[in-house]
Parts: C-alpha cells; sequence; structure tokens
C-alpha cells in the first residue's frame, strides 16, 4: 500500500512549495544541465523548480510526473504563465515509472525520497529510465536546528517525524541519500548537503507562518489526532509557539538538505 503523503495539498503546504526555484532546490544539479537535453521531474508539485530547469534544457523536453492529478492545474498555470512549452505532464509512480530504459539524460526529484515507502526502489527505477544524471534533494528533520528554543516546537518536530513514519516515509532521508543510491546500485554518487536559513523578519515571518498554520490545517494536523501523537489544544499551542518564533528579534532556523548526484 502506497504511503499517506504526510503534508497533503492544503494553501499553507503550497505556500512552501511555490517558493522552491532551481537556484534555492537543485543548485547543485544546475551547472550539470545543457540546452537540448531531455529530463524527468518526479513530483513535480507546483512546477516551480521544473519551470527554471525547463528554461534550462530548452529546446530539451521536460517530463514532470505526480502520483495522482491534484496539483497538475497550477503546475500547467505556472508553466503557462512562464511560457514553458517544452514540459509535459503526467501522472506516473516513481515506483513503476512509465518509460523505457536510457529515456532520459537527466532525472530528477526534489523533497520526494523522504515520502515514498521504498526510496532504494524508486532510484532503481530512477536510474532504469536515466541515460546520464539521477540528482536528489531531500532535508533531514532530525537535524533541522533553531534559536531562541521553545519547547512545543520540540514538540512539533518529535510530532512530524512520528506521523511521516506512521505514513510510511523516512522524515530523516536526508542522511540516507548516498546509502540509498549505493543499494541502489550507482557507483559513482557525489554527496553534498546545502540548506534554507531564515534569519529575517521577512524569512522568519513566512516560515514561522506557514508552519504556524500547517500544524493546525495541513493534512499533518488530522494525521496527529487520529493517531493519538497530539490534541487539539496541542496543536493550538505549537501554532503559538511557531508565531512566538518567528516574532523573536533573534529568531533563526535551518533546514538541513541531503543531495546526490548519480552517474551510471
Amino acid at each position: 500500500m502506497p504511503p499517506l503523503y504526510t503534508h497533503g495539498h492544503h494553501e499553507a503546504v503550497l505556500r512552501s512549495h511555490r517558493s522552491r526555484t532551481a537556484a534555492n532546490s537543485a543548485a547543485y544539479l544546475v551547472p550539470h544541465l545543457r540546452t537540448g537535453m531531455s529530463l524527468l521531474d518526479v513530483g513535480c508539485g507546483p512546477g516551480t523548480i521544473t519551470a527554471d530547469l525547463a528554461a534550462l534544457v530548452a529546446p530539451g523536453q521536460v517530463t514532470a510526473i505526480e502520483p495522482v492529478s491534484d496539483v497538475f492545474a497550477a503546475a500547467q498555470a505556472f508553466a503557462n504563465d512562464r511560457g514553458a512549452t517544452n514540459i509535459h505532464f503526467e501522472i506516473a509512480d516513481v515506483h513503476t515509472l512509465p518509460y523505457a530504459d536510457n529515456t532520459f539524460d537527466v532525472v530528477h526529484a526534489h523533497q520526494v525520497l523522504q515520502h515514498v515507502h521504498d526510496p532504494v526502489g524508486a532510484l532503481r527505477e530512477m536510474r532504469r529510465v536515466s541515460r546520464g544524471i539521477v540528482a536528489a534533494r531531500d532535508s533531514d528533520y532530525e537535524a533541522f536546528t533553531w534559536f531562541p528554543q521553545f519547547p512545543a516546537l520540540d514538540e512539533w518536530l518529535d510530532l512530524y517525524r512520528k506521523a511521516a513514519r506512521r505514513n510510511g516515509g523516512e522524515p530523516d532521508a536526508g542522511r540516507r541519500l548516498l546509502s540509498w543510491a549505493r543499494e541502489a546500485g550507482f557507483t559513482d554518487v557525489e554527496a553534498t548537503a546545502s540548506t534554507w536559513c531564515y534569519a529575517t523578519p521577512e524569512t522568519r515571518e513566512w516560515w514561522g507562518g506557514l508552519w504556524a498554520d500547517r500544524i493546525l490545517h495541513s493534512a499533518i494536523a488530522g494525521q496527529a489526532v487520529e493517531y493519538g501523537l497530539a490534541t487539539q489544544a496541542d496543536l493550538e499551542r505549537i501554532s503559538a509557539a511557531w508565531r512566538d518564533w518567528s516574532a523573536a528579534e533573534d529568531g533563526w532556523f535551518v533546514v538541513l538538505h541531503g543531495e546526490i548526484l548519480c552517474r551510471k
């Protein structure tokens, strides 16, 4: 049975996803892209990274996939607004990709492997359909760090990690990417790391505000209560702590990501 997507597609989740670009989320891959390349973007979400990658490989063709069609309308609208005519959207599962061996020059996945039930199998499929590069980037929740310390944010992190694992994923995927890639059969793997850092009034307000909303209104709120991980009162308290953190003048939050660039 496929895992349940922990985040869901609430507006507060998409607010985060829409902020992602090739510059802030795929910088490790960008130097390796060339015009004319074919690219498969696994788990394209709202399409913001996809459109950037499509611009970098144009006139090469980009295939963008999601396992369900829920987000395709927004992704297609974004691509149209950007004038990205070289993107084709399809419904597909990364565990059973409907493409022939060695179809794409590049296969890319951002924040995907942490949510799938078989990340090694997913990487094997990505390897199979690639004739060049497989690139993946995933966050590592246990490595998130912040200041000032708010006990309720520690509760939030513990709650999220438990819910994600209950849903069939691995929230601490970043540190495991190299291991998963080697298990999937790659021998030429470049492993790196990068961060998102929120330490200005504007970025603190954005990051703290979206998590204050997500913990109350996105899919994880219902999961936390259903799984017995938190009460509604707990979620309200965690949400308030996020807003307190975002208002702190010395507030600082870092999201650590693992990255892999694999060659066949």
